[in-house]
């Protein structure tokens, strides 16, 4: 069996693909719809949706017998993403890459598979919009194409959800897509007994930035403090731009504590890239801080007021 090769870009594809907030997350009928048809054209045994993520194959909409989640290394849409052209395996028990993988010599049993790579709206590869049958059969030239035509109806409906949730500039969550996935952190913090902080980030001086230096130097300014955000906060933090100049952070499983030695090192992080990078405007920002803990109430909108009523009484 052949494992399947990293991506040359593997780094900002798992970006791209976590930056989606998709994985993980329950079904929902426009994917479902487009697997469902995808079985019924091609009359294969599963059509499924797959993302693959850092070590595994996770799938967002399965139509027939497979497993939602399937290790990267056994993966046949792991080699998928591999490139930009369709994979097709005619008969998987005679393809070196696959003859002795334990999804082909037991169940699901996979013989015939046809996969077409789904590409980020930045162009990385997330995953792939794939059939799969337990007997070995031809795919020509014109089933390719309808294949393709059902792929990218799967992109545009990831690009919907990016668009919808991701702000363009920063790349950052934007305000609803931050109020969704922060009020599902909240819930798992509540769930586990374990504080949480929200910080709201007004950011100074853009306005003027924009009248002395153009827009394009602002939203250079915007970008610079998206990616010190990035840089300054963990993984698992949830990190928007909110609108214009306005940015926040929730950060979980962290105390009060926690969050404002975080936050004292951010400062000195700011600080430190002005002066190192000879910036010709400070960075400066008023940021309020709210917080819950296993006795408070977990709730998104509760908390991101307070901290944004803080930062904006700061300002004034």
């Amino acid at each position: 069996m052949k494992k399947p090769a990293m991506p040359a870009d593997e780094t900002i594809r798992l970006k791209s693909l976590h930056d989606l907030n998709i994985l993980d997350t329950g079904d929902d009928e426009r994917f479902d719809r487009i697997c469902r048809l995808a079985k019924q054209m091609f009359a294969t045994k599963v059509a499924a949706i797959s993302l693959i993520d850092t070590d595994r194959q996770w799938a967002k909409s399965c139509i027939g017998p497979l497993d939602r989640t399937i290790p990267r290394d056994l993966s046949f849409c792991a080699h998928t993403i591999l490139n930009a052209e369709p994979l097709v395996v005619n008969h998987a028990a005679n393809d070196s890459r696959f003859h002795d993988n334990p999804l082909v010599t037991s169940e699901p049993n996979i013989q015939f598979y046809a996969g077409y790579p789904l590409k980020h709206v930045n162009g990385a590869i997330i995953g792939t919009l794939s059939i799969m049958d337990d007997e070995p059969r031809g795919f020509d030239a014109e089933d390719i194409k309808c294949l393709k035509d059902m792929g990218e109806l799967v992109q545009s409906e990831l690009h919907a959800i990016q668009l919808t949730t991701q702000d363009r500039l920063t790349g950052l969550l934007n305000a609803n897509g931050f109020r969704v996935l922060s009020q599902n952190s909240l819930n798992m913090c509540e769930r586990l007994r374990a504080p949480a902080a929200l910080a709201y980030f007004d950011v100074r001086d853009v306005k003027q930035i924009n009248t002395k230096q153009g827009n394009s130097e602002g939203d250079h300014a915007l970008m610079i403090f998206a990616e010190l955000l990035t840089f300054g906060f963990r993984d698992s933090d949830v990190l928007s731009r909110l609108a214009s100049d306005k940015f926040s952070v929730l950060l979980t499983n962290t105390s009060i504590a926690n969050t404002r030695d975080i936050l004292d090192r951010f400062k000195e992080r700011v600080d430190r890239y002005a002066v190192e990078n000879r910036l010709s405007y400070t960075l400066d920002y008023n940021v309020g801080v709210s917080w819950v803990d296993v006795e408070g109430d977990y709730d998104f909108d509760n908390l991101f007021d307070e901290a944004k009523n803080l930062a904006l009484k700061t300002k004034a």
